[in-house]
Parts: structure tokens; C-alpha cells; sequence
């Protein structure tokens, strides 16, 4: 039996505490920031310089809105118009399409059933993150989005303040990033060091103890290290595969590794993060109450 596809309900039937326009066309301009959401290449030039992400989800799109993301528009199937939150408020355009239409527009099936094109915060400054933050990841190089993600999930749950990202690393606003994070993205204040591996001075300035994770054999044990609750560490993380350079190894103020069983060299970098959080992240403030 074939499931019946959805239809655009005419406009007396839409909701009123939203701007609902309906869409049938995957050419409509409205909808441009929507288009080709799978052309990876594309859309790490096109948000960042537009100054826009994607939010995928009705859950993400509701962690954004709270950590102040203003919504430029909301493309929804249906199905899902319920679902979207009345905090996109009346003068957002909520664009109403099929799933044939979202399919055409987007290059892929939308699940999820709601997008939100969002407006970027302004870059934060390394500087200003560093003044206050006790514990902080630094990433090298990181391209792969769901790492990325995956990582900042970890830093938000384990007790990290900050992250500093290289220039190349990979943009934690794509989509998969915010989508693999559960949108923990909006939660944990990022900034990027420029230039690298220069920049990386600024930790030791400002009295971190910077850690460079590695394999290597002679570097000291995560687990010897008791740091104290107001201690201030900076844990250095490299790129998938060739792990942190030998420039910012010497950058660090000492060198950490995660002792691994025989025949395996490391852990994926995402698996190394969640490690050095937990060991190294501030302590959960206890239940109120």
C-alpha cells in the first residue's frame, strides 16, 4: 500500500500565529536559502560569507531560537507545520511545501520535516573567550562535520568552557555539525585562532596549561592528571588521521596521551575528546535542591 503524500493545505486551513506561505514551485527565489543543502563544497562558502545557517529539526530549531539565533525563515512540510515553534513569531515567512517540492529544493528527503535559515552571531573573539574560560578545547584542522559536532556534544556535557578552532577547520554552524551535536553547538562559545599556529601563545599568556594529545609513547598518562576545580587547561586535539602538528606539539606545555591496549594506535578524535572532557572538564555543579 502506498502512503499518501501530504498536500499544502489550502490558506484558510494554516495556522495564524504564524506567516505561512505555501510553495510549489522549487524554483520560487524565497526559498534560496534552502537550495542544495547536500553540495557540501558550496554551502561552507555560501552560509558563512551570507552570514546564515541551516537548523534541521524541530528540536534544533528550538535550541537555536533560545540561544538568541534570530530565524530568517522556516521551510516546513505539512505534516510538521504543528511542530514548528510559535517563538518564530508572526513576521517570519514559514515557506509550506511538499516533500516532493522539499526534496527538489533541499537534494535530499527531509526527514525531520522543518528547516530554519538562521541568522549567524557575530565571529567572538579568542581574547574574550580566554579572559574568563577555565577549561577549553582547541582543535587542529578538523574537517569532518560530524566529528566536529560530535565533539562540541561532548564539551557541552563534560564541563568545557570554550573551543578554539584553527582556520581550517571545519564550520561548526553546517548542518550535520549542528545536527550531530543536537544542536549543542548553540551552547558552547567558539571562536578561531588566527593565525596558527601563533596564535596558540595566547593560552600560556593567559595561565593555561595547554595539553597536546598524542599517541606517542612518552607522553604522560591522561589519567595521572588531577587538575584543580579553578585550574585553567587547554586540551589540544589534531586533524582525523595525522593527529596535531609538530607546531603546535611545541606549542603545548606538555604532551598527553590516552594508553591504549596492544595493537591499536588511537581512538577516533571525537572518542579522544569525550575522554579528555570527562578527565579534565570541570565537575558538574551539584542538583539544586
Amino acid at each position: 500500500m502506498t502512503r499518501p503524500i501530504p498536500q499544502v493545505p489550502p490558506a484558510s486551513a494554516l495556522p495564524t500565529a504564524l506567516t505561512v506561505v505555501p510553495v510549489d514551485d522549487p524554483a520560487d527565489p524565497r526559498v534560496t536559502d534552502y537550495l542544495a543543502l547536500t553540495d557540501v563544497a558550496l554551502r561552507r562558502r555560501r552560509e558563512p560569507a551570507e552570514g546564515l545557517f541551516i537548523a534541521e529539526g524541530e528540536r534544533v530549531i528550538y535550541r537555536a531560537l533560545r540561544a538568541g539565533y534570530q530565524p530568517r525563515s522556516v521551510l516546513v512540510s505539512p505534516n510538521r507545520l504543528d511542530a514548528v515553534p510559535t517563538e518564530i513569531g508572526s513576521d517570519v515567512p514559514v515557506y509550506l511545501a511538499g516533500p516532493e517540492i522539499m526534496a527538489q529544493i533541499t537534494g535530499f528527503e527531509v526527514h525531520r520535516g522543518a528547516l530554519a535559515a538562521m541568522a549567524r552571531h557575530p565571529d567572538r573573539d579568542p581574547a574574550e573567550l580566554l579572559s574568563w574560560a577555565l577549561r577549553v578545547l582547541v582543535l587542529e584542522d578538523l574537517v569532518s562535520h560530524t566529528n566536529l559536532g560530535a565533539i562540541f556534544r561532548s564539551a557541552a556535557g563534560l564541563g568545557m568552557d570554550a573551543i578554539l578552532l584553527s582556520p581550517r577547520c571545519a564550520d561548526p554552524l553546517y548542518r550535520r555539525s549542528v545536527r550531530v551535536s543536537m544542536g549543542e553547538v548553540f551552547a558552547v562559545p567558539y571562536a578561531r585562532l588566527d593565525p596558527w599556529p601563533a596564535s596558540l601563545a595566547a593560552l600560556t599568556d593567559r595561565g593555561f596549561e595547554a595539553l597536546a594529545l598524542t599517541p606517542a609513547a612518552d607522553a604522560t598518562d591522561l589519567a595521572a592528571l588531577r587538575p584543580a576545580p579553578d585550574a585553567r587547561i587547554a586540551v589540544l586535539l589534531g586533524t582525523e588521521g595525522e593527529g596535531l602538528s609538530v607546531a603546535a606539539q611545541a606549542a603545548a606545555t606538555r604532551r598527553v596521551r590516552i594508553p591504549m591496549a596492544a595493537g591499536v594506535d588511537s581512538l577516533n578524535v571525537a572518542a579522544t575528546a569525550a575522554i579528555a572532557c570527562y578527565a579534565l572538564g570541570r565537575p558538574p555543579s551539584p542538583p539544586i535542591g
